[in-house]
């Protein structure tokens, strides 16, 4: 079998693929045949065309910051009891201080050694030695605060990426911005508002012990005790008075899953620590057994449990008049990671499916319209050749979105408007080659020699003007986000499948009228 014939063959192979991969797309709503065997993946949509929710988000790295630091100041306690350092306080002093006073001067040495050893990144920046007690201050690094804060956005885009993907929406936009922003668009969400409820929850949980040697009456008339502070329980109503320093926080979940008690047929969460989690969840409990230990999410007390005895195994339970969605809802915001800091919704928008259906349909009409007035000047200026390029154009388009369908791009607006322009590069690459063709006919060439010159004479005209296109459509993919992006993908893969259908398969196709039928004269 010759070249020409393989060629033949290979084109045909990859238009019927095309056409399989395109097929569910071009079908939409309608049913696919009868025993389809082929993929059924369809083009998506993007929110400009199905509708959805648009989001800006907000991180606020400096809560990182502070719950760093009251970690810090939470493991330093047992760190001096061991080294045998009196202290009479260690706490958190916004907003990126930590405050040790010692009994006397004399633990100062010793307090310094473990700081240098175990803390390397708090530097000491005040000390004041008074009668009773020798207050020291200590600042974490400049570096180690730009780090945390860059970690915090980091890990709220990671964690709000995964909780999307288990509230199971398809191709979701999520990008970092400048200022801690994060930009969060969801195509075909059927519920926003509890996407709402679940990408602005910060499920930050805490483990904090009551106080109760003070009055929380006391307190509410503002004589608040230092290092205590007062929260409410989650219905609002009923105060309570905590420690501020917690014990224990989410960063050291391990799982969490929303069941329904069989005493009482209430739904609940029961949650589970790792190793770490587990050592200092026994130790609290052993350490405070007859105390109460608030569990605290997002600044509400949910339940404030009397501990009974010392908890083995790094389980427990979060209850609180919960439905049994509210509780699936947190065991899957839980799950997913707690976010290091609070994430606020700074800007919203809600676009509507029937906008998308308005885009879809003038979109289509207006490439539609477009196309056909291409097709009926390439007839009638170009003739058979005119029409060569038509089939070649239509082979461009399917192949375009089998393309897309098959990587799962996501079609939008701006999209459309890049099938548009695909239309009309397509067919100014055929007219640069059957220009050429014009040529070499006009001098004198034979229909071989002026279709082999033609596409030589065109070939890098052709390579350049497609090839910078590219280049323009990869920079602003590259930069570009929500719909710019839409934009450079369907424009980068439209000029690969236009350099295949005019380069390859018009090719062909002439060359099959001129070698195998025996034109004479090439109609153009």
């Amino acid at each position: 079998m010759d070249r020409f014939k393989v060629r033949g063959i290979l084109i045909l192979a990859v238009l019927v693929a095309a056409v399989v991969l395109a097929l569910p797309s071009f079908l939409g709503k309608t049913e696919l045949p009868q025993g389809w065997i082929g993929p059924k993946s369809k083009l998506r949509l993007g929110l400009d065309l199905q509708g959805g929710i648009h989001m800006v988000l907000k991180v606020d790295s400096l809560k990182a910051v502070e719950n760093r630091l009251n970690t810090l100041a939470g493991d330093l306690k047992p760190h001096m009891i061991e080294n045998r350092i009196k202290y009479t306080s260690v706490a958190f002093t916004a907003p990126d201080k930590i405050t040790v006073d010692l009994r006397g001067a004399d633990d100062y040495d010793a307090l310094s050694k473990l700081m240098a050893d175990s803390y390397p990144n708090l530097v000491e920046v005040d000390r004041k030695d008074e009668p009773e007690l020798t207050r020291v201050v200590y600042q974490l690094k400049d570096a180690e605060v730009k780090a945390i804060r860059s970690q915090a956005v980091d890990q709220a885009l990671e964690t709000i990426r995964n909780r999307i993907d288990q509230f199971g929406v398809t191709e979701p936009s999520i990008v970092p911005q400048s200022g801690e922003k994060i930009v969060l668009q969801l195509p075909g969400v059927t519920d926003p508002e509890r996407a709402k409820r679940l990408i602005g929850r910060t499920a930050v949980l805490e483990f904090k012990l009551v106080d109760e040697e003070h009055s929380v009456e006391e307190a509410l008339q503002g004589k608040v005790p230092e290092g205590s502070y007062v929260a409410y329980m989650r219905d609002g109503k009923q105060p309570i008075l905590l420690k501020e320093t917690a014990v224990l926080t989410g960063s050291m979940l391990n799982d969490a899953q929303g069941r329904i008690s069989p005493s009482n047929n209430m739904p609940y969460v029961a949650i589970s620590f790792n190793p770490e989690g587990a050592r200092v969840f026994e130790r609290v409990t052993s350490e405070n057994v007859g105390k109460r230990l608030a569990i605290v999410l997002d600044g509400k007390v949910y339940s404030a449990p009397v501990i009974r005895d010392a908890i083995a195994g790094g389980k427990a339970v979060i209850e609180g008049r919960f439905t049994d969605q509210e509780a699936r809802d947190l065991a899957l915001v839980l799950r997913s990671g707690a976010l290091p800091a609070p994430v606020d919704i700074i800007e919203e928008r809600t676009v509507g499916p029937s906008l998308g259906e308005d885009s879809i349909r003038m979109g289509v009409y207006a490439s539609l319209v477009g196309a056909a007035l291409v097709v009926i000047f390439m007839v009638v200026y170009y003739k058979v050749s005119g029409l060569i390029a038509n089939v070649a154009l239509a082979a461009n388009i399917v192949m375009l979105v089998a393309v897309m369908a098959l990587f799962h791009a996501t079609l939008t607006l701006p999209g459309i408007a890049g099938i548009g322009l695909t239309i009309g590069m397509a067919v100014d690459a055929n007219i640069l080659v059957f220009e050429r063709i014009r040529e070499e006919i006009r001098l004198g060439r034979t229909p071989v020699m002026a279709l082999d010159a033609g596409y030589k004479n065109a070939l890098w005209t052709i390579l350049d003007a497609n090839i910078t296109t590219l280049i323009a459509a990869v920079v602003l993919f590259q930069f570009g986000t929500g719909p710019i992006k839409g934009f450079a993908v369907t424009l980068s893969v439209g000029i690969l499948t236009t350099l295949f259908t005019t380069l390859i398969m018009s090719k062909w196709i002439q060359e099959w009228l001129v070698n195998s039928l025996k034109v004479e004269e090439i109609s153009i």
